[in-house]
């Protein structure tokens, strides 16, 4: 769909200071994709060059939280290259900053399979919070293992209580949860999430082909998305108590394009296995069987392969500009088409077309609904 563009390219603005909590792979490439596009003229891997006046070398990390004893302490360009839990790809090399990684509770951070390859911290605690403030941070991001309940609330808390706005990455329910969303809109501070959906990766490839169905009239009988890789989600995930929300999320954001849903004996959606020599590179295997015009069989059998944190990235700067942008107007709560055409788990499902059209209303200055 074409929009009309403002030319907002000329704003004066200034950057935009962010937090990120977990020191990952998904940090480790979007610190340097703002590298990246500060150093190449290039708009190729963006879904949006310009978002308000905001370009992605806008964004500045200015402080940062992990529980790795081989993280914490160092410059965050240092941490995010750390060899042990970083195996994402290398596209620029990032400066040191002046910004040390702070120890953070551990909470429920690290579970059993993680707790392998990661040795935690014996510094002691930072106040977040406090943290927060001194750091002049806008914007905190939640990048911390899948499954951490208890950790996301804490860091979201944290996020009321410093006058920060929250985008959630991960798969635990904060913007789709009525009370925590209140909690936002009364402080007038943004949030947005969960869980990311990544830019050209499993699920906004399900969701397209499940919804190309219902639009041209065939039907989805039956469908998996089988998912495998090599970083430390795939890992953490091999803990099954840890996949609860993250298989609700996956499967709920392919059911709400399907025209009819699925019984749940017909459709498997989920993470199902770590194999390290595969790195920071997911596989999907998708397969859909269904029935077309008479009545007649069709099968979409195919496979992805992408390098999971490029795509995880595309998004996650495209989400923090909007809420930058959010907190320029003064807007609090949950941003619903940023949530709609970001995240698996909106508190909201769309179509991704009109989650598109939502999103470009807002960013354009129309008011969120």
């Amino acid at each position: 769909m074409k929009t009309k563009k403002k030319n907002t390219a000329s704003k004066n603005k200034k950057q935009i200071k962010i937090a990120v909590a977990g020191v990952g792979n998904c940090v480790s490439m979007l610190a340097q994709g703002i590298e990246y596009y500060k150093k190449n003229k290039t708009d190729v891997g963006l879904m949006h060059s310009d978002l308000g006046g905001y370009k992605v070398s806008d964004i500045k990390i200015v402080a940062a939280f992990d529980v790795n004893e081989d993280k914490v302490g160092k410059d965050f360009a240092e941490a995010i290259f750390e060899p042990k839990t970083i195996n994402t790809v290398k596209i620029a090399n990032v400066p040191k900053s002046g910004v040390k990684v702070m120890k953070a509770p551990v909470l429920d951070g690290i579970g059993e399979f993680l707790g392998t390859k990661v040795r935690v911290s014996n510094k002691k605690d930072v106040d977040v919070v406090a943290a927060l403030k001194k750091s002049g941070a806008e914007i905190l991001i939640n990048y911390i293992p899948v499954g951490s309940y208890k950790a996301t609330r804490f860091y979201a808390d944290a996020a009321l209580e410093a006058g920060c706005a929250f985008v959630n990455f991960i798969p635990e329910f904060i913007a789709s949860d009525k009370a925590w969303v209140k909690k936002f809109e009364e402080a007038k501070l943004p949030l947005i999430g969960d869980d990311n959906k990544g830019q050209l990766g499993a699920s906004i490839l399900s969701r397209v082909l499940a919804n190309l169905f219902k639009e041209r009239g065939g039907k989805v009988e039956r469908m998996y998305q089988l998912n495998f890789g090599g970083n430390t989600d795939f890992l953490n995930l091999l803990e099954h108590s840890r996949l609860k929300f993250k298989k609700i999320s996956k499967t709920e954001t392919v059911q709400s394009q399907l025209a009819k849903r699925l019984e749940d004996e017909n459709i498997h959606i989920g993470p199902s296995d770590y194999v390290p020599w595969l790195k920071s590179r997911k596989i999907a295997n998708v397969r859909i069987e269904g029935k077309t015009f008479g009545d007649v069989p069709i099968l979409i059998d195919l496979k992805l392969d992408v390098e999971d944190k490029s795509v995880a990235s595309g998004v996650a700067v495209d989400a923090i500009r909007c809420a930058k942008i959010a907190l320029d107007r003064g807007i609090g709560g949950v941003l619903e088409s940023a949530s709609a055409y970001f995240m698996k788990f909106p508190a909201k499902q769309y179509p991704d077309w009109r989650a598109r059209q939502m999103l470009e209303e807002f960013i354009e200055g129309e008011r969120e609904r």
